[in-house]
């Protein structure tokens, strides 16, 4: 069975493809420890059935509110093989923030780009296609409150699963150049084995508090590590 997360920013419409996937095969419950809301359920394509996992809706994965913390947690630790971003088509540039921190953690990522009527109706016009390259991962268009692109998504989690990728944003040379110090020590000092060592370096460099404390170290062994 493929394990699915769908994740993306509140009001995208994450709920209404949920329910499109999943139908009535689905359950309700709470993240353990928490009253935050879980909701799973099951979808089948041409034979082949996928576990979907409903994540908070969130912004980013800072890890500093619980609902960021559960979607961080359960894509690190629990390894879906596929993560849906759902992106909504109309308010873009925000929603790709996720998109790019999902880039970085290494989810095998397939974009599910809702709203593409509201887009449309705003004057927007945006090459699925073109956005796909450049992010190097699949990108379905989307009107999931009228059932357009539900198919297609289904066919494009399934190829994303039998055919992983791990595409890799770049920043500038001196931006790369700290990524590739602290990664080094990361490696070097096997912190946080079990996660992506480049994105363990992104979040050290950001100063992440979670992954600070995780890897047992502080602020000024960051500084040292880069001057």
């Amino acid at each position: 069975m493929i394990k699915v997360a769908l994740a993306g920013n509140p009001n995208v419409g994450k709920s209404v493809i949920f329910n499109a996937l999943t139908g009535a095969r689905q359950k309700v419950g709470n993240w353990p420890g928490v009253t935050v809301e879980k909701k799973e359920g099951i979808c089948e394509y041409k034979g082949i059935k996928m576990q979907i996992v409903d994540l908070p809706g969130i912004y980013s994965l800072t890890a500093t509110s619980i609902d960021e913390k559960i979607a961080r947690d359960y894509i690190l630790n629990e390894k879906p093989d596929v993560v849906v971003n759902i992106v909504d088509a109309s308010n873009i540039e925000r929603n790709l923030y996720l998109t790019l921190q999902l880039i970085e953690m290494e989810a095998n990522l397939v974009i599910a780009l809702n709203k593409m009527d509201l887009a449309k109706s705003r004057g927007y016009k945006i090459d699925s296609r073109k956005l796909s390259i450049e992010l190097g991962v699949p990108v379905v268009p989307m009107v999931a409150i009228r059932g357009e692109g539900i198919e297609e998504l289904k066919k494009a989690i399934v190829f994303a699963a039998k055919n992983p990728k791990k595409p890799i944003i770049r920043y500038n040379d001196g931006v790369e150049k700290a990524i590739e110090v602290v990664k080094n020590k990361v490696i070097e000092n096997n912190i946080l084995p079990e996660y992506p060592p480049r994105f363990v370096a992104i979040k050290i460099l950001e100063l992440d508090e979670d992954i600070l404390r995780k890897a047992g170290i502080d602020e000024e062994v960051v500084k040292a590590w880069i001057s």
